[in-house]
């Protein structure tokens, strides 16, 4: 049985941001920054009550009577209950015969063009150790976009604002960002699993490596663009913040309605329809809150069964980094222009440059790993390096000049009016000037 070594990441991360969270308020109070600490408590407590809420909807807490374990989650204890329970069961596993197993078929990754089923026994225990690990990392995704982002932002804010960076706070950023990449991590191998869900998926370290560099990058520089853009710009963040997050929050529900398809009523069958309208709500919410700062793997699509987009959509991929990529340069370039003595020993040019190759490494990164170390790239119809060329040859062909036409196939173009027209005024040239050959042979 595989050691629920997620389950550990996940809760180390929650357990280490959120008490240097609370202690960070508390230098703040004491600082007599109150705004700073209710902003610090807001972000560190509102992913908490949320990945409470995610953890009893996963084990479906609601319908089964179990009054200890929701107190402890209405106590903010949920996290560190479920490890408890986790690794008892992991440490209870193969001591005692299990009377009732399952079987899942899963197919192989095809070879030689052929995928052979296989069959494989699941007992109890591992059963509830995949709705653990499931469960923890939902929680990652939750904690990492809707608690880690804008504590980061915040906090990186509060240096430059403060031209100081303390021990505690550069901790509790290094923690952010960790948390943040690594909830990232958590959504693609999720969107993995979740849109290959017939086969039998593993996924190699080199691709945990591409994943971890790819974030990295991309979370980094776009966290820092916003800093930078909201440090000069204080008014004029909030619309780009609400542009960006209720145009990703609205963008699944129009594709709904234009669909025209029902209502979805099978999410959870205790729920009712106002029920399942504030979890699809809360499930936009947390898809605007990734697509803020970076591509979201799992694309949402509400008039599904299971709720996610399973096909590969390179062009939507693509849309969204370029359009990223423009944004991050204009807002970086208003930076410059409006930029104050803050950044007296600043080399902003420089600093522009390597924020947008920062942006393009981590896209770089993204190629490798869709091209090299995808667990599934056998299974794509199409190739990202094809869809590259035929966007390339695109753009050849669009930034091509146009050639001069030359005189020989401007002649070639006349129309057949032309042409007898030409030999009309020819022929009547000829009856007024006389044939030449005719006055030759008469003189002689």
């Amino acid at each position: 049985m595989k050691f629920p070594g997620s389950v550990l990441v996940s809760l180390f991360l929650f357990v280490a941001e959120t008490a240097t969270a609370l202690y960070l308020s508390s230098t703040y109070r004491s600082a007599g920054d109150r705004i700073w600490q209710s902003l610090t408590l807001l972000f560190a407590l509102l992913p908490c009550v949320l990945v409470q809420f995610n953890l009893v909807f996963v084990h479906r807490d609601l319908s089964r009577d179990r009054p200890l374990v929701l107190l402890l989650h209405i106590l903010q204890l949920g996290p560190l209950v479920r490890f408890v329970e986790v690794f008892y069961i992991y440490s209870q596993a193969g001591r005692v015969e299990e009377p009732y197993v399952s079987i899942t078929k899963k197919r192989q990754m095809p070879k030689d063009g052929h995928s052979e089923e296989i069959e494989k026994e699941v007992g109890q225990a591992e059963g509830k150790l995949f709705t653990h690990r499931s469960a923890f990392s939902r929680a990652s995704v939750i904690q990492a976009f809707l608690g880690s982002a804008p504590q980061l932002t915040l906090q990186l804010y509060i240096c430059v604002l403060q031209q100081e960076i303390t021990a505690t706070r550069s901790t509790f950023m290094a923690l952010s960002l960790l948390s943040i990449v690594y909830g990232a991590l958590r959504c693609n191998i999720l969107a993995i699993k979740i849109k290959y869900d017939n086969y039998d998926v593993s996924v190699k370290p080199a691709a945990y490596l591409c994943i971890f560099l790819w974030r990295s990058f991309e979370i980094a520089t776009r966290v820092t663009v916003l800093v930078l853009f909201s440090s000069v710009l204080q008014i004029w963040i909030l619309p780009v913040v609400l542009l960006n997050f209720f145009g990703f929050f609205f963008y699944p529900w129009i594709l709904f309605w234009q669909s025209k398809s029902p209502f979805p009523e099978n999410i959870e069958k205790a729920l009712s329809r106002v029920g399942t309208t504030i979890v699809l709500c809360l499930l936009t919410f947390l898809y605007a809150g990734i697509n803020m700062f970076c591509w979201s793997a799992v694309q949402l699509k509400l008039n599904d069964p299971d709720l996610i987009n399973k096909s590969q959509n390179w062009y939507r991929l693509a849309v969204y980094y370029m359009l990223r990529f423009i944004e991050n340069a204009l807002l970086l370039v208003l930076w410059y222009f409006y930029k104050t003595d803050v950044y007296m020993y600043v080399c902003a040019p420089l600093l522009i440059l390597q924020l947008l190759i920062g942006y393009c490494i981590a896209v770089l990164f993204m190629l490798v790993f869709y091209q090299f170390c995808h667990p599934c790239k056998k299974l794509f119809s199409s190739n990202i390096s094809e869809g590259l060329l035929l966007c390339f040859k695109f753009f050849c062909f669009a930034c091509k000049p146009r050639k001069p036409s030359s005189p020989t196939e401007k002649a070639d173009l006349k129309s057949p009016d032309d042409m007898d027209e030409a030999q009309a005024t020819y022929k009547t040239n000829e009856s007024q000037n006389g044939n030449p050959h005719q006055s030759v042979s008469s003189n002689a």
